[in-house]
């Protein structure tokens, strides 16, 4: 019997030992639990400030990127301000310049505003139309045919009384 009580006698010990164990370990994992919640409370600023600093980079490139847009579009405006063509359409249709001798019509849109409302229906279904093409000949040939009236042709030889001639420029060329 001395084996079964030295055998109760260890079981008893071993809840004991086991307690302290534990204690030990759950010593030991309160420590670490306490150097996480430090180690996030000591970084959580620095991550915070990490976070915004990295949406602000963000936000400056998408601005950079819409800044060399507009810095693409402006230079290509100004490529076509360096042409003569561009330059001169511009003053003629922005400012009405015009060169010597030229004649300008300036169309105003008298007008009343079309208020939108078509009286014509539309019709949804096709309609095929039968053209008679005989018809349309024949009366073309008869006014082709019958017509008397004839089209004067201009006299195409250029006036020449208003170039200088070379004898002209020469002389006062000379001259001064």
């Amino acid at each position: 019997m001395a084996a079964k009580e030295k055998k109760k006698a260890r079981a008893i010990k071993k809840p004991g030992r086991s307690l302290t164990v534990s204690l030990q370990a759950s010593g030991f994992t309160a420590t670490v639990l306490a150097l996480i919640v430090t180690g996030v409370v000591v970084l959580s600023p620095s991550l915070q400030v990490l976070a915004e600093q990295r949406q602000d980079i963000a936000q400056l490139e998408a601005q950079l990127a819409q800044t060399d847009a507009e810095v693409l579009r402006l230079e290509d405006q100004l490529q076509r301000w360096n042409d003569r063509v561009f330059v001169e359409t511009q003053a003629r249709s922005r400012l009405m310049f015009v060169y010597p001798g030229d004649i300008t019509y300036l169309v105003l849109d008298d007008l009343p505003e079309d208020d939108g409302k078509d009286d014509v229906v539309i019709s949804e279904d096709i309609q095929l139309t039968q053209p008679d093409w005989r018809d349309s000949l024949l009366a073309s040939y008869l006014v082709a045919a019958t017509t008397s009236t004839m089209v004067a042709v201009e006299d195409q030889t250029p006036d020449t009384s208003l170039l200088p001639s070379p004898s002209e420029g020469s002389a006062e060329s000379d001259q001064q």
